[in-house]
């Protein structure tokens, strides 16, 4: 089920990257903008807007878990993991050993 709903959110994000990509290329055809520079926006329009879509779904599946100590910076990050795979990062983050300063 997480793989369908992830597979959803990159062919969406893919789908609203084009639709802003053509939209910023036609308004810039009606300036009389060359085709070469015309394509070439819309390019790094459509890669821009779908690395920060990507971005932002692999933020909203990944789980961070964080050593309690202060100081200590330990930190695992998770992605499309079980409950039980979670909870044992997360035991592990909580009793890992800790560097001495």
């Amino acid at each position: 089920m997480k793989d369908i709903r992830h597979r959803a959110l990159v062919t969406g994000a893919v789908a609203v990257s084009g639709a802003l990509a053509m939209v910023i290329g036609m308004r810039l055809s009606g300036y009389g903008v060359p085709l070469a520079l015309l394509l070439a926006c819309c390019l790094s329009c459509l890669a821009t807007f779908s690395s920060l879509l990507f971005h932002l779904i692999s933020a909203m599946s990944t789980t961070t878990h964080r050593c309690g100590r202060p100081g200590c910076d330990f930190r695992v990050s998770l992605a499309h993991t079980d409950a039980a795979e979670n909870r044992r990062w997360q035991e592990i983050a909580a009793r890992h050993p800790h560097r001495s300063h």
